[in-house]
């Protein structure tokens, strides 16, 4: 199994900047948060639960959230970005916004608070 640096490491320098940047936001809104391949993905986990999940593809990169209430919350303002159930793909030249990234992470991060409780 690779580690997150060798996954990256593979990766094309756009595709590396794109996903580092997922990688930089994640840890700065759950730095506790683990870092783990998981499906040969790069993901985050959280009180051993999926947080998100990120990888490239060969057009596009993506994240992949692991819930359908989050899709179903932030909604419109994951259309362009979304392309199926659970999945947020984007390019270098066309991110997803800081904000609206963050606040994926945010709401995936209460969401796994609630179910520990």
């Amino acid at each position: 199994m690779k580690s997150v640096e060798i996954y990256l490491k593979d990766l094309d320098p756009s595709q590396q900047a794109g996903l580092e940047r997922v990688r930089s936001i994640t840890k700065q809104v759950v730095p506790e948060a683990e870092e783990v391949i998981s499906y040969g993905m790069p993901a985050f986990k959280y009180h051993k639960r999926i947080l998100i999940y990120y990888a490239a593809h060969t057009h596009h990169m993506g994240i992949y959230p692991a819930s359908d209430a989050m899709v179903e919350t932030v909604g419109s303002k994951l259309k362009k970005f979304r392309t199926s159930k659970g999945t947020l793909q984007f390019t270098q030249d066309k991110p997803i916004p800081e904000s609206l990234l963050k606040k994926v992470i945010t709401f995936r991060q209460k969401e796994i608070d609630r179910l520990r409780k």
